[in-house]
């Protein structure tokens, strides 16, 4: 294991470049194995764990796989593929890998894929997608941990409860091959989905109104291979943003789409900052004071949960008092306990962060539990005085493309180290 060591109170100057999306990445890896002949080659894809985990599933089903980390490039041909289950060992690692139950189903009407695992952040049920597949004539059964499905897609409308994100991908990888019309009601609008539905549309697929809570998939008999850059990481973007509203400075992310990030950015200028979106950038200057406000989670285009932390990492150094709800995850507070360490002032009551802010933070040992968390910890501890450690930074590493490079080279002290 590694760990980072952080020297806090350095301001942030320069420009960086956002990474490619990770969660836009991995729906499109799965994606790929609707192409029954030929090479699908996605670009600039980040060197993640949670990339590695799923080119392991994507092998495991019989897929061939060239991951070139210099380049960035992936090269994925599916004609091969010949194995219905996607086993525990690979699924518990990683959540998203259960989306290779949707490219299964619409390949070989037939899969066996285990519960996922991932982040612990509460209950994060997938009767959603089972329930959608279901409904448009797939027969769903559990087994020992496993969904088993059996059937193709038969269209139909099907409605979610609530916007689910990889359900609505789950669903449009399964239904793009089928040979009927597939309504989802109430489909969530996140920039991922509709990056996924471009992808697909590219492939041959036909679907209309990715991005709006009304989508209609119409099934083809065919997908071609095709040559594809998944689009930026908004949750990267945001999250640098937030590392330079905290220990000051001007920093410069290029890529950064500012309507993905509308809410983000509307909280990051109540909160005392100036940001500048620029045509391809989004521009951001601080000087580290900042003034509290409220924030409310809530499914795309609301607040992003994912960005949670390390806005109530700003929140803890911010003049006032700041309300967080948290409305999208049931357990999405375990990075507060490690801001406490580190001198803030924070309660908890229910799904409700209260957080009164502090002159200053000291820096002291923290340790990661999510992907999130961990960003969130690495930004209190980029404003913290003095030294800091955060561990257990493979969950970073899982979101992250070489964070600490991207930060050094805009001024901050931050090195990974063995633990």
């Amino acid at each position: 294991m590694d760990k980072y060591i952080i020297d806090g109170g350095r301001p942030l100057y320069g420009k960086v470049k956002a990474m490619r999306s990770k969660n836009a990445t991995l729906p499109i890896l799965a994606a790929a194995l609707l192409a029954d002949s030929g090479v699908t080659t996605l670009r600039d894809v980040p060197d993640l764990r949670d990339i590695d985990i799923m080119l392991q599933v994507l092998r495991e089903l019989g897929a061939k796989v060239e991951w070139d980390r210099q380049t960035k490039t992936v090269k994925i041909e599916a004609a091969a593929l010949d194995k219905d289950e996607a086993p525990y060992d690979l699924v518990r690692k990683m959540r998203a890998s259960f989306l290779v139950l949707g490219a299964l189903i619409g390949r070989l009407h037939r899969a066996r894929v285990s519960l996922p695992g991932g982040c612990s952040l509460g209950q994060r049920p997938v009767n959603l997608h089972l329930k959608g597949f279901a409904q448009l004539g797939v027969e769903i059964a559990e087994e020992a941990g496993y969904v088993i499905a059996h059937g193709a897609v038969k269209g139909g409308t099907i409605y979610f409860d609530r916007p689910s994100h990889t359900g609505t991908e789950n669903i449009m990888i399964g239904a793009a091959l089928s040979s009927s019309v597939t309504r989802v009601v109430n489909a969530a609008c996140d920039p991922e989905v509709v990056d996924l539905a471009n992808f697909l549309n590219q492939m041959g697929a036909d679907i209309a109104g990715a991005g709006t809570t009304d989508m209609t998939i119409r099934g083809v008999d065919r997908l071609k291979p095709v040559s594809y850059r998944p689009m930026a990481d908004r949750l990267e973007v945001g999250t640098l943003l937030c590392m330079a509203a905290g220990t000051g400075g001007k920093l410069e992310v290029e890529d950064g789409v500012a309507d993905d990030l509308e809410v983000a950015l509307l909280k990051l200028r109540e909160m005392g900052c100036e940001v500048t979106a620029g045509s391809n950038s989004i521009t951001i200057a601080s000087d580290g004071k900042l003034r509290a406000t409220d924030f409310v989670t809530y499914p795309f285009p609301g607040f992003p949960t994912d960005l949670q932390p390390c806005f109530v990492a700003l929140a803890t150094r911010a003049q006032g008092i700041s309300h967080l709800r948290e409305t999208v995850f049931d357990d999405r507070f375990s990075h507060c306990m490690e801001l406490i360490r580190l001198g803030a002032r924070i309660t908890i009551t229910g799904d409700v962060a209260t957080i009164e802010g502090v002159p200053s933070l000291t820096g002291t040992m923290v340790m990661a539990s999510d992907i999130r968390a961990g960003a969130g910890l690495v930004a209190a501890c980029l404003a913290a005085t003095g030294r800091s450690e955060v561990r257990r930074i493979y969950h970073v590493e899982r979101g992250y493309d070489n964070l600490e490079l991207k930060l050094q080279a805009v001024g901050a002290a931050i090195e990974k180290v063995p633990e």
